[in-house]
């Protein structure tokens, strides 16, 4: 998986991390004995100034670990920043790769990246940094107390592995609690978000009571994981408690006796407490919060990414078409397994140079078709053909080259108006570059932004919808595709330089495929694609209107004004 990936690619600064965290645990080993040293040899033998010098040589060595502290807080981000970034970019493809059959923002796209990829990066540098307390700190305290008090190891070991046992039965109803409170956040965030989003149509059919009734339903199962995750939590500090107090209180009840009886040193006994207070008791705390806290909120993060966004496979082959008809047979695809499908049991041949008008309501699966002839969505069943081969089996460089989608939401970017129209055509000359222009209908816009040599701002900015869209169509104009596919790629445009646009394909020659924002389109076309949730119906614009009581419903309601055809 990406996680996993990402930190290979970062191990080398893992390594770093962990050597500098050695230098960090020289005052887990040394400080008990450095404090007993101070005592028996010091303070209590009546020379103060021995036992400050040993109090010196402690602080000595804590600068020391301090120093290695520092270094290890100074190339964490190193390690952690390069693996957010991957994080991020697996998210977005992702996003990308799967699409929306809607028209909104992927709200649960942001939800992952402004929450999952956020608390896999902190969870992460927790897990980093915790880490050096239970492999280094830890280990060098143990090693240190056993040689300085043997006689009572078994005073801290009985009660830290009860505490670790107990701990481990209660982690399975943490990562529940954990996972529990994560999806009900993602639920708040997706149900409130759409509400939010509709909030016109929501007040337009007088739903605002019902909406409100969902978003609080699902406030108040956050509210009660929330809870339920806070006792979880609570008891796992008392059940921490218990080995981290427990071996200090068993230390203070029996060194009285082993002091009088001349087996144990004030200084060691002394030094046993550092050790129990400062090394142990933290990396037990430590312990408790890496795992029940930092791990299992990673562990869950990652999961609910893994769940979101499955790994892409690979699309393309070896595969070279012979022409460029498009095929259909047997097509069916739902957003899920148990979704009900979008496109079902299509069977569809566009020979090469058909002009085809795809109509229906908002939401059919219109869009869906698009991704579908593209290659760019793989059918559930059925298989789609391009030039007489599986579309996803095509050399990808060829498939890229030669069927072009031309979406709603136009991409442009900062550069020149050239560099944006050349975009699919680097190789296009200036004479193509405007023949193409004027062919949509964009001459006059392009003068404006002072020719090719103009600049286009970032995303497009400074133009209209309706602009963009058609340097959008311009650019696929010029373009070598054989296949072009308009998903309402003239939405912003009026009805007739909508016309203008689709017309202007159609004479360039190869196939179109237009995704209908109005059912002028439909009369345009040659063939007419119905698409109501049933099974699909083909024919021409005549053919439909004698056949379908639902097309001739939609275009009864559509009141066209006339359009040459």
């Amino acid at each position: 998986m990406a996680y996993l990936r990402a930190l290979r690619e970062q191990r080398r600064g893992i390594v770093v991390l962990l050597g500098w965290s050695v230098l960090e645990g020289v005052p887990a080993l040394l400080s008990g004995r450095l404090v007993g040293l101070a005592v028996d040899r010091g303070f209590a033998a009546g020379r103060p100034w021995v036992g400050v010098g040993w109090l010196l040589v402690l602080a000595a060595v804590a600068v020391l670990g301090g120093f290695g502290l520092r270094q290890v807080f100074m190339r964490l981000g190193a390690v952690i920043e390069p693996l957010r970034d991957a994080l991020v970019r697996e998210v977005v493809r992702g996003v990308l790769h799967a699409g929306s059959h809607t028209r909104q923002p992927d709200a649960s796209a942001v939800a992952r990246i402004t929450r999952h990829v956020e608390v896999v990066r902190d969870a992460t540098a927790g897990v980093l940094v915790q880490a050096r307390a239970l492999l280094v700190t830890t280990a060098a305290a143990l090693v240190g107390l056993a040689a300085t008090v043997s006689s009572l190891a078994w005073l801290v070991i009985l009660p830290v592995i009860a505490a670790l046992v107990l701990f481990g039965l209660l982690l399975p109803s943490l990562a529940r609690g954990q996972r529990r409170l994560v999806m009900a956040d993602e639920q708040a965030a997706s149900v409130a978000g759409t509400a939010f989003l509709g909030v016109r149509d929501v007040v337009a059919v007088g739903g605002s009571g019902h909406a409100l009734r969902d978003v609080m339903a699902q406030v108040d199962r956050q509210a009660s994981a929330t809870v339920r995750m806070a006792f979880a939590t609570a008891l796992r500090g008392v059940v921490i408690a218990l080995g981290g107090f427990a071996p200090l209180v068993l230390l203070l009840l029996s060194a009285p006796g082993m002091v009088r009886a001349g087996t144990l040193t004030t200084g060691e006994v002394l030094g046993a407490v550092v050790y129990l207070s400062t090394s142990v008791q933290p990396a037990l705390r430590g312990l408790a919060d890496t795992t029940s806290t930092v791990v299992l909120r990673l562990v869950v993060a990652l999961r609910r990414l893994a769940e979101a966004a499955p790994p892409i496979a690979p699309v393309g082959g070896d595969a070279v078409p012979d022409g460029y008809e498009v095929g259909l047979r047997g097509v069916t695809f739902g957003w899920s397994a148990s979704a009900e499908p979008v496109v079902r049991s299509l069977d569809l041949v566009l020979p090469e140079g058909s002009h085809l008008a795809v109509v229906g309501p908002s939401g059919i699966g219109k869009s869906t078709l698009a991704g579908l002839v593209t290659g760019l969505v793989e059918p559930q069943a059925g298989v789609v053909c391009f030039g007489g081969v599986p579309v996803r089996s095509v050399v990808p460089e060829v498939r890229h080259e030669r069927i072009a989608l031309v979406p709603q939401e136009t991409y442009l970017f900062t550069g020149t108006v050239r560099e944006n129209l050349a975009l699919f055509a680097p190789s296009a000359s200036d004479a193509a570059l405007l023949e193409a222009v004027a062919a949509v209908g964009a001459s006059d816009l392009v003068a404006r932004l002072g020719g090719l040599a103009g600049t286009v701002g970032h995303a497009g900015g400074g133009l209209s919808g309706g602009e963009a869209q058609l340097l959008a169509a311009a650019r696929v104009y010029a373009s070598a595709a054989d296949v072009v596919i308009l998903d309402e790629a003239t939405s912003s445009l009026d009805p007739a330089a909508e016309a203008v646009v689709e017309q202007a394909f159609a004479a360039r020659g190869g196939t179109l495929i237009v995704i209908a924002h109005r059912l002028s389109s439909a009369l345009r076309a040659d063939l007419v694609l119905l698409m109501d949730g049933g099974p699909p119906l083909l024919g021409s614009h005549t053919d439909l209107l004698a056949t379908s009581a639902l097309y001739r419903d939609l275009m009864a309601a559509w009141q066209p004004t006339p359009i040459a055809r």
